[in-house]
């Protein structure tokens, strides 16, 4: 079984447009959350959200390439292009036959499709017209697409689509085909641009989102007794995984290693989880089994952990049931409380806090916790409102998506 190591990595989200910002934004405990800019949200129930802040997609993209694009496209062409600049990989010296793209988005080409459905609904004319970059614009597998087309890689090419498990799957499935032998190199991430007046609008009248419209930096409060719901958040996260002795011939930079990979379905609820966290448990067994460690030698785990009443309570059970007393010595945190959720770009920027985790002996807090919850153990550490020091080897990184897909990556320092 070959050895699969992460030597690039890029980020674009609400708390940071690189890696560099968005890393030092999360040890920071900041919060991404604010007043929706991107539309006139006055007369919506929730009118926040964690929105990409300062961007301008000409300093990233062609003019005329960026109209072609719905903005998850956009955020993926960015975030793969500061990733490949970080692994120093030469595309004329690679195999580009065994170069590939995995890429997760739960929506697409969300904005793309409702604004063109709106423009012909009050069309005047009797045969309505449709941008004929409609289709290729709002399709989830166009993103990798793009990708492939820059840098040529010829080689594995799909989208996942699993709600907020998907980069998460994408990354996990671009594990196993390297691990496989069938695959040198893959760019594996996620990227979603829901912030739109349907995506706010559906997401709100599930009662999924938080309404805590006077104060909204402090929204996303995973584990607090007062969470009310998630913030929806955009961006985009990626990185380049690689064959290990594909990245030691060329001396790549090693900034981690994926040892362990799990998925499982709950098979409960379309939206809700397993109440006992029963599916949560099962992938993280699956993980640690699949990467061949014991509970005692996890350090840290980063989980989905979206501020809902139901989902932090059953994840934090699952938790208890896998490692038992030494859930106690395990730290945790939810960075959804800085980042709000990503949906399916959520899982790629949460492997890479794992990734900064390991690199920094540090973990990121969980933000905006004031009260605690007595169905949350509080004796668990939660790492609550501050970062904290601790030597980290390995990460287990949880996502679990609407449909009940759950998904766990296990991220661990290199080792030779």
């Amino acid at each position: 079984m070959k050895r699969v190591v992460v030597t690039g990595i890029g980020a674009l989200t609400p708390i940071g447009n690189t890696i560099s910002s968005f890393k030092a934004n999360l040890f920071k405990g900041v919060s991404g959350a604010g007043v929706i800019t991107k539309y006139d949200a006055t007369n919506f129930k929730t009118r926040f959200a964690c929105e990409i802040k300062d961007l301008n997609v000409a300093d990233h993209l062609d003019r005329k390439e960026s109209r072609r694009m719905d903005p998850f496209t956009q955020y993926a062409m960015i975030v793969a292009a500061e990733a490949m600049d970080d692994s120093g990989l030469d595309v004329e010296q690679i195999n580009l036959d065994r170069a590939g793209v995995i890429w997760g988005s739960g929506i697409g080409g969300f904005e793309t499709i409702e604004s063109e459905v709106s423009a012909a609904a009050v069309s005047q004319s009797e045969t309505p017209r449709y941008n004929p970059f409609l289709i290729p614009k709002l399709i989830a597998d166009i993103a990798p697409g793009y990708i492939s087309i820059k840098y040529g890689f010829r080689g594995i090419n799909y989208a996942t689509v699993s709600a907020c498990a998907s980069s998460s799957h994408a990354i996990i499935n671009a594990s196993d085909y390297i691990r496989m032998g069938r695959a040198d190199v893959i760019i594996a991430g996620g990227s979603e641009a829901a912030v739109t007046k349907a995506g706010m609008g559906g997401f709100s009248s599930m009662k999924a989102l938080s309404t805590r419209n006077d104060d909204p930096q402090t929204a996303s409060r995973p584990f607090d007794k007062e969470r009310d719901g998630f913030v929806l958040g955009e961006g985009a996260g990626a990185l380049i995984l690689e064959e290990l002795e594909h990245a030691k011939a060329r001396g790549a930079t090693i900034y981690g290693e994926i040892i362990g990979v799990g998925m499982t379905a709950d098979a409960y609820h379309i939206t809700a989880p397993h109440p006992e966290g029963l599916g949560a448990t099962n992938v993280m067994k699956a993980a640690l089994a699949d990467a061949k460690l014991s509970i005692e030698e996890v350090d840290y785990v980063n989980v989905h952990g979206t501020s809902t009443p139901l989902g932090d309570i059953a994840e934090t059970k699952a938790i208890k049931k896998v490692f038992g007393d030494k859930a106690y010595g395990l730290n945790i945190s939810s960075t959804k409380s800085m980042t709000g959720h990503l949906l399916g770009a959520a899982g790629s920027i949460e492997a890479l806090a794992c990734v900064f985790a390991i690199q920094e002996n540090m973990i990121p807090p969980t933000i905006n916790h004031n009260t605690f919850d007595p169905e949350i153990d509080s004796k668990l550490n939660l790492t609550l409102n501050k970062a904290q020091e601790r030597k980290v080897d390995i990460a287990l990184s949880n996502t679990f998506g609407f449909g009940g897909h759950n998904a766990t990556v296990v991220v661990s320092r290199f080792k030779d």
